[in-house]
C-alpha cells in the first residue's frame, strides 16, 4: 500500500511530529511505500528532523506548492493519512488525489478558539456543537479574545476545515471523547475510529513497588497556561496539607506564560506553611522525564479544559505514578476512577474536587500502592502494536485499490 503522510512540518516539534517520526518508520518496516509531504522545515533549529523515508520526501516550501502537489498526483497514493497544514486550501486540494484519513489531534473544525472552554461565569469545558450559535456565547462566556474581527476569522477558518474534514474518506483519533466530539459535528459515526493512543513501551515492574514516601511528591508536567490549571492545583495545596498533616514537594516541570504567575502564588504559600515546597524546574527533556516520574508519589492533571487525550498520564503510568485529574475531555479514556488515580468532576472544575482526588491517593499509603499497580497495568495499553495494527486496517479499509 502506498501511504501519503501529510503534516505541516518535518521539524520534531511536538508530540505529533514524535509520532509521526515513530509511523514512517514503522508503516516502511512493515512492507508499505511511504512518502512523506510537508508544508515547511520551520520549527525551532535546535529540534531534529524526521527523517525521509525511502520512498522519499517532499517540502512544499522548498519545491512550490504546484510541483509539490504534481508529485504527489504522479506517486499515486492509495491513500493520504493527514496531520492537519497551515492553509485549508492545500488540504482541501491534497485530499482531491486520494482518500484522506484525517487524524484529530485538537479540536480543528469543532471550536471558535480551538480551546472548547468557556471562561466566565466559571471556567469549564464546552460540549456545545461547533456553529453559529458559538458567535452569541463567544463574548459573554469568554471563549476566546475580545476582538470581533479575530472571532469573525476563526469561525470562518474552523467552518471551513470541518467542511473539509467532513468530505474525508475517515477520521481517526486517540479518544472516545474525541470520536464523539466529530460524531456530534457531522462526520458519520460510521466514519469515525479510535483506538489506543502509542505513548511508549513497558517499563520495568519494580516502578510498582515503590512505597509512598514520608513526604509525597506532587508533579506537574506540561504547558504552563491559564487552561492547563496550574492556579488550581496551587489553590488546592492548602487543602492537601491540612488533610494529609504531612509535609509536600510539589514539582511544576514546564514553561509558559502562566510560570511567573505561579511562580509567585507558590512563594506566597510557602512562606505560610514551612511544610510546602515548591520547585520551579523549567522544560525538561525525555530523560529529565523519566527522572521526574521516577521521583513522583502523584501526577496531577488539573486540567480545565478538555484535554483531547493527555499523554502525559498514561506515559507517568509506566512508571507506575497514578494521577489525580479532572474528568474531563480524552481523561477518562486512561484514568478509571480508583484503579490508576481518582478522578475529580469537571463542570466545573474546583480547587475543592481536585484536592479531595489528591488526598484520596495518597492518604492511605495501601491504596495508594494499589493505584501504582493499576498504573502499570492500564498503561501498558498504549503500546504500539496496539495503536497501529488498528490503525492500518482503518487505512487499508479506505485505501483505493489499484495503481
Amino acid at each position: 500500500m502506498r501511504v501519503a503522510v501529510l503534516s505541516w512540518s518535518n521539524r520534531v516539534v511536538g508530540g505529533v511530529e514524535q509520532y509521526l517520526r515513530r509511523f514512517l518508520a514503522a508503516a516502511a518496516d512493515s512492507g508499505n511505500e511511504v512518502g512523506f509531504w510537508y508544508e515547511t522545515t520551520d520549527g525551532p533549529p535546535d529540534r531534529a528532523t524526521i527523517p525521509d523515508p525511502p520512498a522519499g520526501g517532499w517540502s512544499m516550501a522548498e519545491l512550490g506548492r504546484a510541483p509539490a502537489l504534481e508529485a504527489m498526483r504522479r506517486w499515486r497514493p492509495h491513500v493520504i493519512y493527514a496531520h492537519g497544514v497551515e492553509s485549508p486550501e492545500l488540504e482541501e486540494e491534497v485530499y482531491g488525489i486520494a482518500p484522506a484519513v484525517f487524524f484529530a489531534h485538537v479540536y480543528v473544525g469543532a471550536c471558535i478558539s480551538g480551546a472548547k472552554t468557556t471562561w466566565f461565569p466559571v471556567a469549564k469545558p464546552c460540549d456545545r456543537r461547533f456553529g453559529p450559535a458559538c458567535l452569541a456565547h463567544y463574548f459573554p462566556r469568554r471563549c476566546g479574545g475580545l476582538n470581533p474581527q479575530t472571532m469573525l476569522q476563526q469561525y470562518r477558518l474552523q467552518t471551513q476545515r470541518l467542511a473539509i474534514i467532513r468530505k474525508c474518506a475517515a477520521v481517526v483519533t486517540h479518544s472516545e471523547h474525541m470520536r464523539d466530539e466529530y460524531v456530534r459535528n457531522g462526520v458519520p459515526a460510521d466514519r469515525v475510529f479510535s483506538f489506543p493512543y502509542y505513548v511508549a513501551e513497558s517499563a520495568p515492574e519494580e516502578f510498582a513497588a515503590r512505597p509512598l514516601a514520608a513526604r509525597p511528591t506532587l508533579l506537574f508536567l506540561g504547558r504552563m497556561e491559564a487552561a492547563k490549571g496550574g492556579n488550581v492545583l496551587l489553590d488546592a495545596l492548602p487543602r492537601v496539607r491540612a488533610a494529609l498533616d504531612r509535609p509536600l514537594r510539589v514539582v511544576f516541570a514546564g514553561d509558559g506564560r502562566e510560570r511567573s504567575r505561579w511562580e509567585a502564588r507558590a512563594a506566597s504559600l510557602q512562606a505560610r506553611d514551612p511544610g510546602l515546597r515548591i520547585e520551579f524546574t523549567g522544560w525538561v527533556e525525555a530523560g529529565r522525564r523519566s527522572a521526574l516520574f521516577q521521583e513522583s508519589d502523584l501526577l496531577v492533571v488539573p486540567s480545565i479544559w478538555p484535554e483531547p487525550f493527555g499523554q502525559v498520564g498514561p506515559e507517568a503510568g509506566l512508571y507506575g505514578v497514578p494521577v489525580a485529574a479532572f474528568a474531563v475531555g480524552g481523561t477518562p479514556s486512561w484514568l478509571t476512577d480508583g484503579v490508576n488515580g481518582l478522578l475529580a468532576a469537571g463542570d466545573p472544575p474546583t480547587a475543592v474536587g481536585l484536592a479531595e482526588s489528591i488526598v484520596g491517593c495518597l492518604a492511605d499509603p495501601a491504596a495508594h500502592q494499589r493505584l501504582r499497580t493499576g498504573s502499570l497495568r492500564l498503561a501498558g495499553r498504549f503500546t504500539w502494536a496496539n495503536h497501529y495494527s488498528p490503525l492500518m486496517a482503518v487505512l487499508t479499509q479506505f485505501a483505493r485499490g489499484g495503481d
